[in-house]
């Protein structure tokens, strides 16, 4: 009985699709069970199930699957990663191993041969076994493995000379490991790869919604430390020589047809280098607001402010809150052909279609502030500002606004009323804020709670901060942790928003140059929803938990 004829016999696909997995079974030279994949008619779960009823192999989790140590050193590195064969139990003569291509028959024989044991075979999906090998095996272990086979030195770190440097960054196996590093982050959704040197250890760790997590590295990833920083170096056009003062740069990757920019950082440390790598990827950049985490009121209220013809929409918050996303989908908004966008960024993260925009130097004296003068000649209709950091910045933004200007805009501020009062304490005229400001927006990031392992509880009302309520027999969600969260029970992340719009009386208060609370409190009589409210709103939706708005916001 073959795979085409169980597909026929449980009529587990229709005739036409069975037709459409040949072709291209012909045309590619795949086989038949790969094709099915490939076009997306079934799963690979669901084409192991078929391969293990055809083959009586039972069909593993290996997720819930126990390894003792002993047993994964029954297989080298080499052939766990070149085979994506593991090994998971020993009874006597016999190894069982995991595969998730039972017809690699030469696998099984190699891994006979090298270890002169029995093989009993059982099937896993695929992303199981590459889950485990990261888990087990570290990131890059066949590389590492291969590079301290041609290492002459077998102690210490790779250090040198920039031409020894040189020579060993441009190698095969160096060149790859580097790849699988910023590959592997790519999957992984990460955010950020911090490459951090200690005194015998290197590590290596990806924020993932927000929050780091140590990939796993094998312990002899130390002795190429160099090797690999040099390799980034040479990648972003850095100085490979010069280890004494910290350099930036840029590196572009391609990965699975994906545009991904890297923005490098490398600072000398007390052990080395440590290189921190910011990923920014095109596709996950043009968001919608509403997609973003902005509910349909707060929605229509900002809609309103970036509409304007003149005026400065202030967007604040701490770093890494998702401030500079929040302007992009703005400008994704109102862009089209009736309007001449401007942007000054530093440094330009993200290229829109249809938006002018310009990268600060501050080399040649090309700052925020110059800028914004200059392109004030291009006749504009909206201008953005990558961040206000000084008093200049924020007077050429006003005069921009007074002239007849749209500017969007930056600021590090705790909430939205605070916008007025940071902007009077870098020494802007109290007066033409009042007269320019039309909005402040505080946001925050919290993270989204699971949808594949998301389930409902009753929470215990007495662990609520007194700032939360719920009606009584109402239920929460919680993730409890699966393969697609990575255990964490979280899976991307939402803005929480609280949108300031000026009306007369707040202005007034400006000018006056009443405190951030006494602004709050004017705003709450005309419908301001604070952070932490917007919080509870999307604790109540389902939508994150109560931890994650504790964490990200204060009463």
């Amino acid at each position: 009985m073959t795979f085409e004829h169980l597909l026929r016999k449980n009529a587990l696909l229709p005739e036409d699709k069975i037709a459409e997995a040949k072709h291209l079974e012909a045309a590619e030279g795949l086989r038949l069970d790969r094709a099915v994949v490939q076009l997306g008619l079934m799963t690979e779960r669901e084409v192991l199930k078929i391969m293990a009823e055809l083959l009586m192999l039972p069909l593993l989790d290996l997720s819930a699957t126990e390894i003792p140590p002993d047993i994964l050193q029954s297989l080298t590195t080499k052939v766990v990663f070149r085979k994506r064969i593991v090994p998971i139990a020993r009874e006597g003569n016999t190894l069982r191993v995991a595969t998730c291509d039972p017809f690699d028959l030469y696998a099984m024989d190699d891994v006979r041969m090298t270890t002169g044991l029995q093989i009993d075979t059982v099937l896993a999906i695929k992303d199981d076994i590459e889950k485990l090998i990261k888990t087990h095996y570290g990131l890059g272990g066949d590389t590492l493995d291969e590079l301290a086979a041609n290492d002459d030195e077998p102690s210490g770190p790779v250090s040198g000379g920039g031409e020894d440097l040189l020579e060993l960054a441009q190698e095969a196996s160096v060149i790859r490991l580097v790849n699988e590093i910023i590959v592997e982050a790519v999957h992984e959704r990460a955010s950020d790869i911090h490459i951090e040197p200690y005194e015998h250890q290197m590590a290596i760790r990806y924020r993932i919604d927000g929050i780091l997590h140590e990939a796993s590295v094998p312990p002899q990833m130390n002795r190429f430390q160099a090797a690999i920083i040099s390799r980034i170096k040479i990648l972003a056009n850095l100085n490979i020589a010069e280890r004494r003062i910290p350099q930036d740069g840029r590196i572009k990757f391609n990965v699975g047809g994906r545009q991904i920019d890297v923005r490098v950082s490398v600072i000398p440390m007390l052990f080395g280098e440590g290189v921190v790598m910011r990923l920014l990827d095109k596709a996950n950049v043009l968001f919608t607001l509403p997609q973003l985490g902005m509910d349909q009121e707060t929605y229509g209220r900002f809609r309103g402010l970036i509409e304007r013809p003149h005026g400065i929409v202030l967007v604040t918050g701490p770093t890494g809150s998702g401030k500079t996303t929040t302007l992009y989908a703005s400008l994704n908004e109102i862009v089209g052909p009736t309007l001449k966008v401007l942007t000054v960024e530093d440094p330009v993260e993200y290229h829109l279609q249809g938006v002018n925009q310009i990268p600060v130097d501050h080399k040649v004296g090309m700052t925020f502030e110059a800028g914004l003068r200059a392109i004030l000649r291009h006749d504009p209709d909206v201008v953005m500002i990558g961040e206000i950091r000084d008093v200049e910045t924020a007077r050429a933004a006003i005069q921009a606004s007074l002239t007849g200007h749209l500017v969007l805009s930056t600021l590090h501020t705790n909430d939205s009323a605070s916008a007025a009062t940071r902007l009077i304490d870098m020494g802007v005229e109290p007066f033409l804020i009042a007269s320019s400001l039309a909005g402040a927006m505080a946001q925050r990031l919290v993270r989204k709670i699971c949808s594949k392992c998301r389930v409902p509880y009753t929470p215990d009302h007495s662990k609520f901060p007194r700032d939360f309520s719920l009606e009584p027999g109402t239920q929460l969600y919680r993730g409890e942790g699966c393969d697609n969260c990575r255990k964490t029970g979280y899976r991307g992340r939402s803005g929480l928003y609280e949108l300031l719009c000026i009306d007369e009386e707040i202005a007034q208060m400006i000018v006056d140059r009443e405190s951030a609370p006494k602004i709050i409190q004017s705003g709450r009589r005309t419908g301001l929803r604070l952070l932490r409210e917007d919080g509870w709103m999307k604790v109540r939706q389902g939508i994150t938990s109560v931890d994650e708005v504790l964490t990200c916001t204060a009463l």
